[in-house]
């Protein structure tokens, strides 16, 4: 392939602060539509906006968390322009000085790692939302404004073009999506908006200078993101090998008919005529306030990651699992707090059931890691039975089946109800070995001739006449020593 693609995304993170940004406005969603519009957020005449604190401490620990500049001073600006959506005619955003300059974010889209450059990060205010409907007995569609969501705090995150195929514009949406939701700024709720990307694309020939960028707008999934860029690279290279010239534009992708359509033309920073709001001071950050949005910062999931790997012995793997979110991190420190800090096996234990049983019932369930029916200290109970040979791994899953469906249930009641106990008695362990080596003499003349898959069949023969209840490690270790 002779063509290189660029991509650079912008995302627009909607700040978790109950009111926004300028005004006490609620931000909840979902409410009936213009029931949460405050005469600020409307535009009224002589109304003023007052910027709301929470929404600039979660963008100083964004800056933070990806080794960003916090700028001390910063300005607002607005950002003019007309859509029916956006009563004042101007949007509040920051121009020349945002409030995060810089920072990285590294990638991993089985290419091996890479480092995606930041631009910058700063807050704006969300407009809008136009709704297009076809009504009956109408003539024709008709439009509505909804304008609940004007003036919720957004931090839009800009990257630089460092991207280079759909593969890893996605691996760098994804854990950009984390890394919000982990420390606490963005609910990541896709569905709800609150967390859109915006893919910048182009292709050059390989050594050329960058091409001309289409934007593609308001991807509110990572497979749409994939595709939208597959689509729009695309058309663009057939468009300059048919020897046409790629226009600057603002494109929107149709998942129904995977296609990007184009919207308008782009505009460039000076259509919006920036000037420094007259309404808002600067915004002027000091150094305590860094240091204690910096004290307050969780551990971050690279850090934890490292750290579960060189204290608790897990693989690299699974510790990268082990933090895909900061509740499923949290849920695995939680259980292994209950456990000696030095028993790497059972830290192992409880990663392997973690990540097995629990997230897969977690993902038949759809439900989050908080609301699940078996917390932290009801997994341990039942891994202990499993560390002391009171359950094999078998009945261990049946047991947590049954403490999944029946949240009252104990991990001990289940077992002695269900007569789920494992046969870890010496001597009637070799009674069922004795017993299964007569039964089968051909099998262990098999194995005594250099069969080593004759064993297998003996330990099932055993598990067997146990009904599943004899411990297999112990029947292994018998065995070999009759035989």
């Amino acid at each position: 392939m002779t063509w290189e693609i660029v991509i650079g995304i912008e995302t627009h993170a909607q700040l978790s602060t109950a009111s926004k940004i300028f005004s006490g406005a609620s931000t909840a969603f979902g409410a009936a539509p213009n029931t949460q519009a405050s005469a600020v957020d409307i535009a009224l005449p002589g109304v003023l906006p007052v910027l709301n604190r929470g929404a600039v401490e979660r963008a100083i620990r964004f800056g933070l968390a990806v080794g960003g500049s916090i700028n001390r001073r910063s300005v607002f600006a607005r950002k003019n322009y007309f859509y029916p959506d956006l009563p004042k005619g101007y949007q509040i955003s920051q121009y020349e000085t945002p409030v995060v300059k810089g920072g990285t974010i590294t990638i991993d889209a089985g290419n091996g790692a890479r480092v995606v450059r930041l631009t910058r990060a700063h807050l704006e205010e969300d407009a809008g939302k136009s709704l297009h409907e076809g009504l009956p007995d109408t003539m024709g569609d008709v439009s509505g404004i909804d304008l609940n969501r004007a003036g919720t705090p957004l931090l839009e995150i800009v990257s630089e073009p460092d991207m280079r195929s759909a593969a890893e514009a996605v691996a760098y949406a994804r854990t950009l999506h984390a890394l919000v939701a982990w420390i606490g700024i963005c609910d990541g709720n896709m569905q709800e908006g609150s967390f859109r990307c915006d893919a910048n694309v182009s292709v050059r020939r390989a050594g050329e200078p960058l091409g001309t960028r289409c934007e593609i707008k308001n991807l509110n999934s990572f497979r749409f993101l994939a595709q939208a860029i597959a689509f729009e690279v695309r058309r663009q290279i057939e468009v300059l090998e048919d020897g046409g010239t790629v226009i600057q534009e603002t494109r929107l992708y149709d998942p129904a008919r995977d296609e990007t359509r184009s919207m308008r033309s782009k505009e460039d920073a000076q259509d919006y005529r920036y000037f420094p709001d007259p309404d808002l001071p600067p915004l002027v950050i000091d150094d305590a306030w860094v240091q204690r949005v910096r004290n307050e910062l969780p551990e971050l999931p690279d850090a934890m990651r490292a750290r579960l790997v060189a204290e608790h012995g897990v693989t690299d793997y699974d510790a990268q699992q082990l933090t895909a979110s900061r509740a499923l991190a949290d849920y695995y420190e939680a259980a292994c707090a209950a456990l000696p800090a030095a028993d790497a096996a059972a830290h192992k234990l409880v990663a392997n059931w973690v990540l097995g049983e629990f997230a897969a019932a977690l993902n038949r369930s759809d439900i989050a890691v908080a609301e699940a029916s078996v917390p932290p200290a009801r997994l341990v109970a039942l891994l202990r039975r499993v560390a002391d040979g009171t359950l094999s791994g078998k009945m261990a899953k049946e047991v947590f089946d049954e403490l999944w469906s029946t949240p009252q249930a104990t991990v001990d009641a289940i077992v002695d109800r269900r007569g789920l106990r494992q046969i870890s008695d010496t001597g009637a362990l070799e009674k069922l070995v004795d017993e299964a080596m007569a039964a089968n003499p051909a099998v262990v003349a098999e194995f005594r001739s250099g069969k080593e898959k004759a064993f297998n069949s003996l330990v099932g023969q055993v598990m067997k006449a146990s009904k599943g209840k004899a411990n297999p490690a112990q029947v292994s270790a018998i065995l070999k020593r009759k035989l």
